[in-house]
């Protein structure tokens, strides 16, 4: 999963490899019509807007590297007002005046302003927080998203640090707003949440993350700089971010967890039926309701079981499938025994896999990723992986491992993760993405959950081209991860609008995948407290499998796999609907290309 990485491993950059400069056309034309006007114009207006109001997207505008969000509620509603007013403009464009890059700007950007209308409507800002993470460890790696290069830098830097004691309040002032109506994250999935707060409180403002910046002072800062940044830096941490996550874990401990809601489904929610049916159809981008994704799981789940059972059978295991589950859960061969062993054979896969991206795509990316494990204060709630996108250009992107409990972390499923998390699946597609040119520049920096999980899933099916999983155990480590997809789609649905208990969510999770029992745990409470995100990697997937079995039967001997995957990636992040479009017309164009050459 992309969100937000000890070893360096660099992309392979192959004269094979076209340059991402030639990946998309140019959107730029002589002469506009009507349409294509109005939707340049509504760009712009929505790059103003986010200047305005994002300052943490656009920290190189202005003085906004001295700020933070304003959440203040005559300041949501007027942002809320502004996208309201673009987003009416952009649904009177006619996508048939446009060019197909246009097409993707108006399809990208009218499902991201609909998004954040949408979330506005059903207050998700009441609830700024999931199971795993928070608006409190989110703003906590502001100091990897500043520049630290004059002295200047680190004095805008402290300004930020000033504004945390309000942005934290008013972000207590929403969640008062969500207790007040029954809008609050459900009780079951917050056990223990308060300890990834108080982890952010040390005794020493040196031992905070907020004063990293300060333990990598540039070198041609004297002595007496140095010292007066640091005094500085230390001050403003006492004063500033001790006391605001000490405040927070207060208001966590004292109000919020005692009035937490019991009911576990989004359909509880004020509104929930309708909010839940609105994330369905955000998190597929598709016109589809919770009964048909829950049908589409249970049938996958039955297709992939078939599979598992003939694994099971080639390794010899006589018991059931219980049995073969129990027995990898807890066998200490499956398991590392340090965090280091654990990143290095993560990093001997990745690098293994690097050396395969050139006989499956011909567009390489120029950024680079790492290998780290996942941040220590968030790592025991936290998914079992991620990639980080990088914050700068001078970063790398980071594919992180969480090496909390390694006896819950087998190694039978670390290709299947790597490959999703790092190449061919996140990294590389996101990194494409960000490299794009002649690309409208909001569209480098959109993520579309269905498009890029779905991707992710489907790199992990790469893995079989490319020669990994060679031992039936890490075949099934495969098969589990995507199980774990199709019962997403079951148990998602199934808790938040068809009556499912916790715990019946997480035995079914646990009874048809080998994923360690913690992991069921903090997975289930992460689709409690996501509601919908969780279908959007099965349905992705799907998509894309489907859109390459048309071309492979429609092209035959002419499908060129490379070059499929280039024309999957090379817009970057879109809704499935227009990713369908796209490769459509591909379809029918080098048809009639094979056709004329005949």
């Amino acid at each position: 999963m992309k969100t937000f990485a000890l070893l360096a491993v660099s992309l392979l950059t192959l004269s094979a490899c076209t340059s991402t400069s030639n990946i998309a056309q140019s959107s730029n034309t002589i002469e506009l019509n009507a349409s294509q006007q109005a939707l340049t114009a509504i760009i712009a207006e929505y790059k103003s807007i986010n200047q305005h109001y994002q300052p943490l997207w656009h920290s190189d505008y202005q003085d906004n590297n001295t700020k933070l969000p304003d959440l203040s509620p005559a300041t949501l509603e007027q942002h809320h007002q502004a996208l309201t007013a673009i987003y009416n403009k952009l649904m009177k464009i006619s996508a048939s005046e446009l060019g197909e890059q246009q097409q993707i700007d108006l399809s990208v950007l009218s499902y991201r302003i609909k998004n954040e209308l949408d979330q506005y409507r059903f207050n998700s800002h009441y609830m700024p927080f999931t199971a795993e993470s928070g608006f409190h460890t989110g703003i906590s790696f502001l100091p990897n998203q500043s520049a630290f290069n004059t002295e200047q830098d680190y004095l805008n830097y402290f300004k930020r640090l000033a504004a945390l004691p309000k942005y934290f309040d008013q972000q207590m002032y929403w969640m008062k707003q969500g207790l007040a109506v029954g809008a609050t994250q459900p009780k079951a999935v917050l056990k223990g949440y308060e300890q990834s707060i108080s982890a952010y409180i040390k005794d020493k403002p040196e031992d905070s993350v907020y004063f990293q910046p300060l333990k990598r002072l540039p070198k041609h800062f004297n002595d007496q700089q140095k010292q007066r940044l640091i005094e500085l830096a230390k001050a403003s941490i006492e004063k500033n971010v001790f006391p605001s996550y000490q405040g927070y874990y207060d208001f966590m401990v004292e109000q919020y967890l005692p009035q937490a809601r019991n009911d576990i489904a989004a359909s509880t929610l004020p509104d929930g039926q309708a909010f839940y049916d609105n994330r369905v159809k955000h998190f597929t981008t598709l016109d589809m309701a919770a009964e048909q994704v829950h049908a589409i799981g249970l049938e996958e789940v039955k297709r992939i079981r078939a599979e598992m059972d003939a694994i099971i059978k080639q390794t010899g295991f006589t018991g059931s499938f219980a049995e073969f589950v129990h027995f990898l859960r807890t066998d200490p061969q499956f398991y590392a025994t340090t965090p280091e062993q654990l990143l290095k054979e993560a990093s001997f896969i990745a690098k293994k896999m690097d050396a395969k991206l050139p006989s499956l795509f011909k567009t390489l990316p120029r950024n680079p990723y790492g290998i780290e494990p996942v941040p220590a204060n968030i790592a025991p709630k936290y998914t079992t992986g991620r990639y980080s996108s990088p914050s700068r250009d001078d970063q790398a992107g980071s594919y992180w491992v969480n090496t909390y409990r390694l006896d819950r972390r087998p190694l039978y499923v670390l290709e299947a993760l790597t490959l999703h998390e790092a190449v061919p699946g996140h990294h590389l597609q996101g990194a494409l993405t960000r490299e794009l040119e002649n690309v409208s520049e909001f569209r480098n920096h959109t993520y579309i959950s269905a498009f890029g999980e779905g991707w992710g899933l489907y790199a992990e099916y790469l893995g079989k081209e490319a020669g990994f999983y060679q031992d039936a155990y890490s075949e099934f480590g495969r098969l589990t991860y995507e199980m774990w997809r199709a019962c997403r789609l079951v148990v998602d649905t199934g808790m938040h609008v068809k009556g499912w208990s916790r715990q019946r969510a997480m035995d079914y999770l646990a009874s048809n995948t080998a994923l360690s029992l913690h992991n069921v745990q903090t997975e289930i409470d992460r689709y409690i407290s996501w509601p919908g995100q969780a279908l959007s990697y099965k349905i992705g997937e799907l998509t894309i499998k489907r859109l390459r079995a048309q071309a492979e039967q429609k092209l035959g001997e002419h499908f060129d796999l490379r070059d499929f995957h280039d024309q999957i990636l090379k817009n970057g992040s879109m809704p499935l609907s227009m990713l369908e479009k796209l490769i459509n017309q591909y379809i029918e164009q080098q048809y009639a290309l094979a056709n004329q050459q005949k």
